[in-house]
């Protein structure tokens, strides 16, 4: 965990809680963090299994800071095996709002930490969460699950940057190939998790479909996932993924040289992704906690029909709820994007925190 204050702990106006996406580490994060922490208390934190939250990546960064030349962290990404669901991360999530709601529970004690005395009628200052990607859907599923409604309830808005709500599609001529077994995977799985409204003969048949497919589908996917397989069939991030994360060459250069980043994905754990996104999307309806969703309308790594989809069962249930759709762009990262559109999204945050910030 990080954290960043304001230098003047009068300006502090709220909490902002960013959290980072599926394989990356939150120091990617900093300028991010940076922007907003002359008016926040910024906090951030590494995920379960990843950045310094993995502890082959922890062992490298520890080696490396006391002088090695070189480390091997190549199998961080065996950490992941452990994910059946995304509790851990929604258990990593919890303790980062609890952390946050202490160091947040007013401007005295914003103050009390900086060595200067509080003022008497201090109010509690409003936490926010800046989440991207698959951890869009974990702050989105926790808020739907959390039973301790009292941490809810502090949170008062989610910022949604391109959020986990649907599978990939591969773009060009791979996606021939791959994309009609990723839609078949998703709804079989879809068909085996949950009832589905459909007529009586094809529900029948998408039941019967499922009953046969899911089992064999996730029973080979636990074997690939095992000691010694998962070695062999955990796939490496295919190079076309870098070109639909940015289109900054700089940030694509970084993401080049970003040793923190884990390139391989054991299929355990996208299969709990998937899961999570089939479950998350039959009770979506009922989120409540005010959003701002950007998206853009060519994203192959969470395509847009996600987002669509979650906004029209929930924009009605705030009214400060907004979308921001960003026609035509292609790539995922929104955060990370060339400087003029990086800095638009940007002043959207702004303003849309400042409009929560007024809110009675």
């Amino acid at each position: 965990m990080q954290i960043l204050r304001p230098a003047a702990p009068d300006a502090a106006q709220g909490c902002l809680l960013i959290v980072h996406g599926m394989n990356e580490h939150i120091g990617r994060y900093g300028r991010i963090a940076e922007h907003f922490a002359d008016r926040f208390i910024v906090v951030g934190l590494d995920l379960t299994a990843h950045g310094l939250s993995n502890p082959v990546l922890s062992q490298a960064h520890e080696s490396i800071t006391a002088g090695a030349a070189a480390y091997d962290a190549s199998h961080a990404y065996l950490e992941q095996a452990q994910f059946r669901d995304l509790q851990p991360m929604r258990n990593d999530l919890a303790s980062a709002l609890h952390y946050l709601s202490d160091q947040c529970h007013s401007r005295a004690s914003s103050r009390l930490a900086c060595g200067i005395h509080a003022i008497p009628g201090d109010k509690p200052l409003p936490i926010f969460i800046l989440s991207h990607s698959m951890s869009s859907l974990v702050v989105s599923s926790y808020l739907l699950q959390a039973e301790n409604k009292a941490l809810r309830d502090r949170v008062k808005g989610v910022v949604l940057s391109a959020p986990a709500f649907s599978v990939t599609e591969v773009p060009g001529w791979r996606g021939w190939f791959q994309n009609p077994i990723v839609r078949f995977t998703f709804h079989t799985h879809e068909h085996f998790l949950n009832p589905q409204d459909e007529a009586l003969p094809l529900m029948l048949f998408n039941q019967l479909l499922a009953v046969i497919s899911v089992p064999l589908q996730d029973g080979i996917i636990e074997l690939f996932s095992l000691p010694g397989m998962r070695n062999l069939f955990s796939p490496t991030a295919p190079d076309w993924v870098r070109d639909y994360l940015t289109d900054s060459e700089e940030e694509k250069q970084k993401l080049k040289n970003d040793k923190y980043i884990i390139r391989q994905s054991v299929l355990r754990y996208v299969l709990a992704i998937e899961k999570e996104i089939i479950q998350f999307r039959r009770q979506m309806d009922r989120f409540d906690a005010p959003y701002l969703l950007i998206y853009s309308e060519n994203d192959p790594i969470t395509p847009a029909w996600g987002s669509t989809d979650f906004a029209a069962a929930t924009r009605s249930n705030h009214p400060d709820n907004r979308l921001v759709l960003l026609a035509g762009i292609s790539h995922h990262e929104q955060l990370f994007s060339s400087p003029p559109l990086r800095e638009h999204i940007l002043s959207v945050i702004d303003d849309w925190l400042q409009k929560r910030l007024t809110r009675k």
